[in-house]
């Protein structure tokens, strides 16, 4: 009797505020609430809320305003969805227990190894929603740089592939293609999909949105087809067609790797273990068996020098064959923007001018497309050495990618042109010389600032590439973008800071 008494006490009505915080899990109650005087529970406390069979984890906001009344809890749309709940439900508030997970972190900070469970524990928890923003921020801080060794790398790998759903194909061969990143226009990927599936390959490719460029081959691909896939839409595509490109965090693989990459994009940290990781996980959740891992290297990308792509380079390889993947990196150039597009509809417009073969579309767009392609056929036992290029080259040239392009597009939900924004600004050279240098990073924060990648049609169409000759008044580039007050920011940006493109 007592027992029920006090557990009666934690219950609170559901109040629908109408707040979006995204995928983050909130409750709102007021500070006199009996819920919080009786467990003493402060802002920002992790709570656990029940309903019925469901239960979710919550970051507790505290109200001193009349915005609630006594006897509810204010809940997010995330939270109100998770449990299915509507105003006026009854929830049940309780005490998050201890996480012992934390414990591993709190060691790594101090410099100390952690083993295969204690990683398995850490991405467990991840997974349950049991970590606020701050935990996950903690997570990814201890283990940035280079504080991974390849053990834990590879059990980081392993506990993020058995943390959410797995894709088998019923294929002794199933292929692939990953960028590393960091490089803005490198949107190789529809095409590489559309020439290799279009030659009877299996081609599951999964994607991540952007993190630090302005955009990621999901935001540009959703330009054009629905990316948004269930695990048994991805399977009726690649049945139908043979390839997909979708948001592999729809289809629930890896999906610890998407709760970090959010907190990864807010700090602008992309380290070296997890980016191993985050890549290799997705790749065997999805079910492929073979890997071609675009490279860049340059001095405003994340990879900088030859020694660290190397580097790099052979700690991937070692944690794709612990994984049972066969696994070739392709290191490339980074110097300089690819294609003309930086932003979702830009680069599409760029992936669709080299699948149409027009003579307008970007040389050095087509061209790594191509090698990727290449190399992909010839790992996967297609091509012989040194053909792999050649046969791409016919498939792209016939037309034959680009009508598996619009067959894959239909089958993902149907085909979309990709449109320009509504506002635009010529930012103009005011010496003549030679472009010398170019800071991608810069570059991709006026594209970030135009509003890319949320706003799918702002981003920047590029006209400098390195080597070209400048004259005073040329167009370096145009901004695009959906409001004037980012129009506005973007050129700020640009008023302020030196050296964005370098003319001799």
């Amino acid at each position: 009797m007592k027992k029920s008494q006090a557990k009666s006490l934690n219950k609170l009505k559901v109040r629908r505020l109408g707040i979006d915080t995204q995928k983050e899990h909130v409750a709102y109650i007021r500070a006199d609430s009996h819920v919080i005087i009786s467990e003493g529970f402060e802002a920002l406390t992790r709570i656990r809320i029940n309903k019925d069979n469901l239960s979710i984890v919550a970051s507790l906001d505290v109200v001193h305003s009349n915005l609630l009344n006594k006897g509810e809890v204010g809940l997010s749309e995330m939270a109100c969805f998770s449990l299915s709940v509507k105003d006026g439900d009854v929830i049940e508030i309780v005490h998050l227990q201890p996480l012992v997970s934390l414990g591993y972190i709190r060691a790594k900070i101090y410099g100390k190894t952690i083993d295969e469970k204690g990683i398995k524990e850490i991405v467990e928890d991840i997974v349950k929603g049991n970590y606020s923003n701050i935990h996950l921020s903690s997570f990814i801080t201890a283990f940035a740089g280079n504080n991974m060794n390849l053990d834990e790398i590879i059990s980081l790998t392993k506990a993020m592939i058995l943390s959410g759903d797995h894709i088998r194909w019923n294929k002794k061969i199933v292929v692939d293609k990953h960028c590393i990143g960091g490089l803005p226009g490198n949107r190789t990927t529809p095409i590489v999909v559309s020439i290799v599936s279009s030659l009877g390959f299996i081609m599951p490719k999964t994607s991540s949105r952007a993190i630090t460029s302005p955009a990621g081959t999901a935001d540009t691909m959703e330009v054009m087809a629905p990316v948004n896939l269930s695990m048994e839409k991805i399977k009726y595509v690649i049945g139908k067609e043979g390839g997909c490109v979708t948001w592999g965090s729809s289809a629930n693989l890896s999906p610890a790797d998407d709760i970090l990459i959010r907190i990864e994009r807010a700090l602008d940290l992309d380290s070296e273990g997890q980016l191993i990781a985050s890549v290799l996980s997705k790749k065997v959740a999805a079910g492929s068996t073979h890997l071609v891992v675009d490279m860049p290297v340059g001095e405003t990308v994340k990879l900088r020098s030859i020694e660290a792509a190397n580097h790099l380079k052979i700690l991937m390889e070692q944690v794709g064959h612990a994984v049972g993947l066969k696994l070739k990196v392709v290191v490339t150039d980074g110097s300089q923007p690819v294609g003309i597009g930086l932003g979702p509809s830009l680069e599409a417009m760029d992936i669709l001018a080299v699948l149409r073969n027009e003579k307008n579309a970007p040389a050095d767009l087509k061209e790594r497309s191509l090698l990727l392609s290449g190399e992909l056929l010839e790992l996967a036992g297609y091509s012989t050495n040194g053909k792999g290029y050649e046969t791409a080259e016919k498939v792209l040239s016939s037309g034959k990618a680009y009508e598996k392009f619009l067959a894959i597009c239909k089958a993902q939900g149907g085909f979309t042109e990709p449109k320009f924004a509504k506002f635009s600004h010529d930012v103009c050279s005011d010496v003549s010389g030679t472009v010398s240098s170019i800071d991608n990073r810069k570059i991709s924060r006026i594209a970030k600032l135009a509003g890319a990648p949320d706003h799918p049609s702002a981003g920047i169409k590029f006209y400098a590439p390195l080597g070209k000759a400048i004259k005073k008044g040329d167009i370096l580039y145009t901004i695009y973008t959906e409001t004037e007050g980012e129009l506005e920011y973007a050129l700020q940006y640009v008023d302020m800071e030196q050296n964005i493109i370098t003319i001799k």
